[in-house]
C-alpha cells in the first residue's frame, strides 16, 4: 500500500511538473487568442505609423485577432523599446524596430535595456530610401548646389528630423561627415511635425523618409533633389542618387517586428510565417510598391543580423560625427 502511493505521489509530482510546459505549448499553439499590441516609437502620421497599421490591419486579417498600434513617442524611441522589452514575453505585446534602435545603442552613453540582447528577432518587412528635400523658397536645385550654399553659409540652414537617433537625422550626419559642411539640426517628436514645418518654409533642410514626402515633392511643395540609397526610386524616378556626388553614401530606413527575449519559439515562427506570407500577397507588394518599399523577406535570424550590422554601420557614423542627445 505504502509503495502505490508512493508511486502515485512521484507521478502527481512529475505531472504538476510537466504542466507549465504543456501550458506553455498550448498557449502557443492557440495564439494569438486575444488582441496584440503592436508598440511604435513614433507619432501619428510618419513612415513607422504607416508600416505599423498596415501590417496590424494585414495581421490582424491573417491571424483573427487585433492586432492594436499603440504610439509612444519619446526619448528617440527608448520609451516605447523599454515598455516592450519588460513586456511579458507572451507575444502580445511587440515592438516596431526601426534604424533607432540600431544608432541609439551609440548615440547614448547609458541605455537601460541592451536591445540585441533582450529582444527576440521575429522579420523584416521592408526597407526604403528617404530623400533630400528643401523647401522651394531657397536657391538650391541639387546636390552640389546644396553643399555650396551650406558652406557659403554656415550653420544657417536648418536641418530638421523625426528625432535624435532617427534614420533623418543620421542621414542628415552622415551626409554632414562626408561633406564637411555645418547644417543646424532641430529634432522634432516624430516626422509628421518635422515635415509640417518643412512645407511651412520654417525648417530647410530635410532628408526625409520616401513615403511621407513623395507626394509633396511630385506636386513642387517640396523640392527633392536625390534619393539616399544605392538604386533610384521607382516612385521619383527623375531623382538622382546621394552617392552619384558622395560616393559610397547609403542610408535607408528599414522596419520590422521583434519581442521581448524568452517569447515561446512557436509563437515568434507563428509570426514570422504570417508576416512572410503577407509580403509575398499581391495586395501588400502594390501597396508597398506605392511607397516606394523593398521588401525584406527572411528568418527571424536574418532579421536579427540586419539589426546587428545596422548597429554596426551606425555607430561608427554617431562616433565620427560626435551626435549626441539633447
Amino acid at each position: 500500500m505504502m509503495k502505490f502511493q508512493r508511486r502515485q505521489f512521484l507521478r502527481l509530482v512529475a505531472g504538476a511538473a510537466a504542466l507549465p510546459a504543456a501550458s506553455s505549448i498550448a498557449s502557443a499553439q492557440a495564439y494569438p487568442s486575444r488582441p496584440v499590441r503592436l508598440v511604435i516609437g513614433y507619432t501619428p502620421g510618419g513612415s513607422a505609423d504607416l508600416t505599423a497599421r498596415l501590417m496590424g490591419q494585414w495581421l490582424s486579417e491573417k491571424l483573427g485577432q487585433s492586432f492594436v498600434i499603440e504610439n509612444r513617442p519619446g526619448g528617440g524611441t527608448n520609451i516605447a523599446t523599454e515598455q516592450v522589452l519588460r513586456a511579458a514575453p507572451d507575444g502580445y505585446t511587440l515592438l516596431l524596430v526601426a534604424p533607432a534602435n540600431a544608432i541609439n545603442a551609440t548615440l547614448y552613453d547609458k541605455l537601460p535595456f541592451d536591445f540585441m540582447r533582450e529582444m527576440e528577432p521575429i522579420a523584416g518587412i521592408i526597407r526604403f530610401p528617404n530623400v533630400v528635400v528643401v523647401h522651394p523658397s531657397l536657391p538650391i536645385k541639387s546636390i552640389p548646389e546644396l553643399i555650396a550654399y551650406a558652406k557659403a553659409n554656415p550653420g544657417k540652414l536648418n536641418m530638421a528630423s523625426s528625432g535624435n537617433g532617427s534614420t533623418i537625422h543620421m542621414s542628415g550626419e552622415l551626409f554632414k561627415m562626408l561633406t564637411g559642411i555645418n547644417m543646424q539640426h532641430v529634432p522634432y517628436r516624430g516626422g509628421a511635425p518635422a515635415l509640417t514645418d518643412m512645407l511651412s518654409g520654417q525648417m530647410h533642410v530635410m532628408f526625409d523618409n520616401l513615403p511621407t514626402c513623395a507626394e509633396h515633392v511630385k506636386s513642387g511643395k517640396l523640392r527633392g533633389l536625390a534619393v539616399t540609397s544605392t538604386t533610384r526610386s521607382d516612385v521619383l524616378p527623375d531623382l538622382p542618387l546621394v552617392a552619384d556626388y558622395l560616393p559610397g553614401y547609403e542610408a535607408s530606413a528599414w522596419y520590422g517586428l521583434a519581442a521581448p527575449k524568452g517569447t515561446p519559439a512557436e509563437i515568434v515562427n507563428t509570426l514570422n510565417k504570417a508576416v512572410n506570407e503577407i509580403l509575398a500577397d499581391p495586395k501588400a507588394k502594390a501597396r508597398f510598391a506605392e511607397i516606394g518599399a523593398i521588401l525584406l523577406p527572411g528568418s527571424p535570424a536574418d532579421f536579427g543580423k540586419l539589426v546587428a550590422d545596422e548597429t554596426e554601420k551606425w555607430g561608427k557614423v554617431v562616433k565620427f560625427a560626435g551626435a549626441k542627445v539633447d
